[in-house]
């Protein structure tokens, strides 16, 4: 857990000093919620509705970004290669990794769902329902970005493939989770908790492979 923390912590302070989050992606993702409530503003009951949906395809669009610009920023700098010249676990590097996705992840959720929350007019049926779909959907994004974040990270044409890559994984996660998320805001009726069964399911399929998948890729980054 030390060498996990370890590594969570360089990532969140090469992010502090990049300012990766603050400047580039939560403006962008802040801007994609205003421009959706713009696009729905003569039909609030529809905005209402789609929230859960608009709301997690810009947290989609929002991850590619984060990804993206984090493993260039540590590719350039050489960290990749320092890493994997280290004492530490291939294992351990990419749980640390991932918890410090996870963390970015989330504050910006938590962001974004306040924006949300006043744009578009909705209420929170079920809070523990809305806070736990979250963090199970955030973890699951976390383990299969940091795993092909590191994949795409050498390619010249990352921006387009990360996204080819990532969002035949992702789809079944947003899927959950949007369904999760309709019953908590009440949107439609579903019973959202059988789906955090979902969530918690690819959260830890991802988690475990991408633990052992993570070494033999680090191997090959230059």
């Amino acid at each position: 857990m030390k060498q996990i923390w370890q590594v969570c912590l360089k990532d969140l302070k090469v992010e502090l000093r990049s300012r990766i989050v603050i400047f580039q992606v939560l403006p962008f993702a802040v801007l994609t919620i205003i421009l959706f409530a713009f696009a729905f503003e003569a039909d609030r009951a529809a905005l209402r509705d789609y929230a859960p949906g608009l709301f997690w395809v810009t947290v989609l669009l929002a991850t590619f970004l984060f990804v993206l610009r984090s493993f260039s920023i540590e590719v350039e700098a050489g960290a990749i290669q320092s890493l994997r010249l280290s004492a530490v676990k291939p294992q351990y590097i990419f749980f640390g990794k991932a918890l410090a996705l996870f963390i970015g992840m989330f504050i910006l959720e938590v962001i974004l769902g306040v924006a949300t929350f006043f744009l578009y007019d909705v209420s929170v049926e079920s809070p523990s329902l809305l806070i736990v779909s979250a963090i199970l959907t955030t973890a699951a994004i976390a383990s299969a970005a940091t795993l092909y974040g590191i994949l795409s990270a050498n390619l010249k044409a990352r921006e387009t493939i990360l996204p080819l890559l990532m969002l035949p994984v992702l789809i079944p996660v947003f899927l959950g989770a949007i369904r999760a998320f309709d019953d908590a805001l009440g949107a439609v009726a579903v019973n959202g908790w059988a789906w955090l069964s979902v969530l918690g399911v690819f959260a830890f399929i991802y988690a475990v492979f991408g633990s052992f998948a993570f070494g033999e890729i680090l191997e090959e980054v230059e």
